[in-house]
């Protein structure tokens, strides 16, 4: 049977990429946008809205295209609204690992968060060379993790999520705690924060007079012989004198003891800063 799908904020910038992929697949779409220009996007892809209240209580899943910190209020009209069975499909673990859904036992929940394409891939096309997000063009993994409901449900959360990512390489089934491991502490706290670092490294560089386009593409080849070397692609380690490098950085630069970000009080700390930006400057 055809399943009735209904995105929430189906309008908006997550809403649209997923509104792309699912609107020419086998699912039965329902767009749920409130915003005005979120329904301007939705027309502008030929597609139209219908009413929270009447697409929620009919789909077999909801998936929640809101940012995060709205899951918890958004969802708290939303389930209500579900028919028992259905599953509620969420695009991060921020929302689930907090408990900020509603309880309701007769209902699935469930989590999908794309890898986006990888550093290292195969693509040849430049539109998918370019595709640097995912589900477009370009190849890309997701995680999934089954947070409430009968095993057997996995696969219909799993197979909605490859439609939803596509094209989708492989899937990985993860917890909820794992995946809020990976993000935000792994992909955000920590490697996004050295990525923006590395790009506060070049304007330094280009303060004390270096010109950009020196040092943007001194920065950027640099970057991808690292990479390839750290995760195992080059086949050559750094140089004697580069090792003693990267230890005086980490000398001058990082706390001896970082990894207690992976810790599960740090995590949820994370998640809840995030979700509460006010409380950053007490953190920690």
């Amino acid at each position: 049977m055809t399943k009735v799908v209904a995105l929430i904020g189906a309008g908006g910038k997550m809403g649209c990429r997923i509104a792309d992929n699912l609107k020419e697949s086998h699912y039965d779409m329902r767009y749920v946008e409130t915003g005005e220009r979120g329904a301007a996007q939705l027309a502008q892809r030929g597609l139209a809205p219908t009413r929270q209240e009447d697409a929620v209580p009919e789909a077999d899943i909801v998936v929640m295209a809101v940012p995060d910190v709205r899951i918890g209020a958004v969802s708290a009209n939303i389930v209500p609204l579900m028919k028992s069975g259905a599953m509620m499909i969420l695009l991060d673990p921020a929302a689930a690992y907090l408990k900020q859904l509603p309880e309701r036992d007769d209902i699935v929940y469930f989590v999908s968060h794309p890898c986006h394409p990888p550093v290292f891939n195969d693509e040849t096309s430049p539109e998918a060379r370019r595709d640097y997000f995912g589900g477009i063009k370009a190849k890309q993994a997701i995680v999934c993790a089954l947070v409430q409901g009968d095993e057997s449900r996995y696969a219909v959360g799993e197979e909605t999520a490859k439609a939803m990512f596509a094209p989708v390489f492989r899937s990985h089934r993860i917890t909820l705690e794992q995946m809020a491991i990976l993000e935000p502490t792994m992909a955000e706290t920590v490697s996004s924060m050295l990525a923006t670092l590395m790009r506060e490294a070049m304007d330094e560089a280009v303060n004390r007079g270096v010109p950009y386009e020196a040092a943007r593409d001194f920065m950027l080849g640099h970057v991808n012989i690292q990479l390839a070397i750290v995760f195992g692609e080059a086949g050559n380690p750094f140089s004697d004198a580069c090792k003693i490098a990267i230890e005086y950085g980490k000398r001058f630069m990082i706390q001896p003891d970082w990894r207690r970000l992976f810790e599960p009080s740090s995590v949820y700390e994370q998640i809840d800063v995030m979700l509460h930006p006010e409380k950053l400057n007490s953190a920690g």
